[in-house]
């Protein structure tokens, strides 16, 4: 089977454009990953989640261990098969969910030790484990296991947090062995310490990984911050491996880190935003709520292609989500993955073109017009 490799075509200022080809398609970079949280993107079908034009999905390893077991799916024929999903997976490690979700959570050089907060069993969640259950499951990219305090947290803290985690990922390496077909991400941590990261990335590059991701943001140090690590993180990574930013985010985030060189992006946003009657267009958030939508026949984007703002009206949205239908959910988490695609797929072909410049100029004019009332 054929490795997976990253290929750049074109780059303008520090954004790429580039494919990761794998054995179950390419993925297109700048790309962004819905994430698939226990198996499913909420509210969507797999097929609609394709034609947004998502390449490849995110899986969440710590809750897929718990529920339904890694073991099971495994029996069943591996996640792709299970969710009916034949394009490529990512799926982390699970230790960022430890430390946001799990009760009970003690933390020692072995790993970490938790009660789920399921049905309260106690776990316990090493670098060794967690290539294992992403071995069971399948996935065509693998998340190194790594430790993740939360900001704003004292230096002695992160350095601890951060050195753990590179002896983790040295783990984690050996334990993900020689797998034609499959990748191994490093994780890159050290808060927002720029020679913190500097540190991480080296003990990264000398284990040497298929691809390179920046962790421990977007856990509350706001974009200003997180842009401050970012004119610096990405270039420590080598430049012929992708380059993947984890949790993030908002759309001016998204044109934030790949104009800093980012190659890969993930959030539940776009679908938790669906969930919650928000949808995401060029001009801005919309709340679908507000009743001042309650008389309106425009779409909910004049400009986007996908099925909710060809065939609905935003008067039809408010409705459906004042009276809780689940048509508002799946018709807003339809749009917002597609205006997000539709995001990437501008980013990419304007660093084709040589117009990154002003495709980003036009998407902040835009958004600095708001969403406009009057018909």
């Amino acid at each position: 089977m054929k490795k997976i490799t990253f290929e750049k075509h074109a780059q303008s200022g520090k954004a790429r454009l580039g494919t990761i080809h794998t054995p179950r398609g390419d993925i297109r970079t700048p790309a962004f990953m819905p994430v698939g949280t226990a198996a499913t993107v909420k509210a969507m079908m797999p097929e609609s989640v394709r034609a947004t034009g998502a390449d490849v999905l995110l899986g969440n390893t710590y809750h897929l261990m718990l529920r339904p077991t890694a073991e099971r799916i495994e029996a069943l024929g591996g996640l792709h098969k299970f969710m009916n999903w034949d394009r490529p997976i990512l799926t982390d490690s699970g230790g960022f969910q430890v430390m946001s979700l799990a009760e009970l959570r003690k933390l020692n050089e072995k790993g970490v030790t938790f009660k789920s907060h399921i049905d309260g069993r106690k776990i316990v969640l090493t670098p060794e484990s967690s290539m294992e259950t992403q071995r069971q499951l399948g996935s065509d990219i693998v998340m190194c296991f790594d430790e993740c305090p939360a900001l704003p947290a004292s230096r002695e803290r992160i350095i601890e947090s951060m050195e753990l985690s590179m002896r983790w990922a040295a783990r984690s390496k050996e334990a993900f062995g020689n797998r034609p077909g499959h990748a191994l991400f490093g994780i890159q941590q050290g808060g927002l310490e720029i020679d913190l990261r500097e540190r991480s990335a080296k003990a990264l590059r000398d284990i040497e990984f298929d691809g390179y991701a920046i962790g421990g943001l977007a856990v509350g140090e706001g974009q200003e911050k997180m842009f401050q690590v970012l004119d610096h993180a990405p270039d420590m990574m080598p430049e012929e491996k992708p380059r993947y930013l984890m949790g993030v985010g908002k759309p001016d985030d998204i044109v934030g880190a790949v104009l800093r060189g980012v190659d890969m992006m993930d959030c539940v946003l776009p679908s938790r935003s669906g969930r919650t009657a928000q949808g995401w267009t060029r001009r801005g958030q919309v709340n679908l709520r507000n009743a001042r939508h309650a008389d309106d026949p425009r779409p909910l984007d004049e400009e986007c292609s996908c099925p909710c703002c060809t065939q609905y009206s935003r008067a039809y949205l408010h409705h459906v989500i004042k009276a809780q239908e689940i048509i508002g959910n799946m018709l807003l988490t339809w749009h917002n993955l597609h205006y997000y695609q539709d995001l990437m797929q501008g980013l990419r072909d304007s660093i084709a073109t040589g117009t990154l410049d002003d495709f980003v100029g036009l998407f902040h004019e835009n958004r600095a017009k708001g969403d406009i009332q009057a018909i």
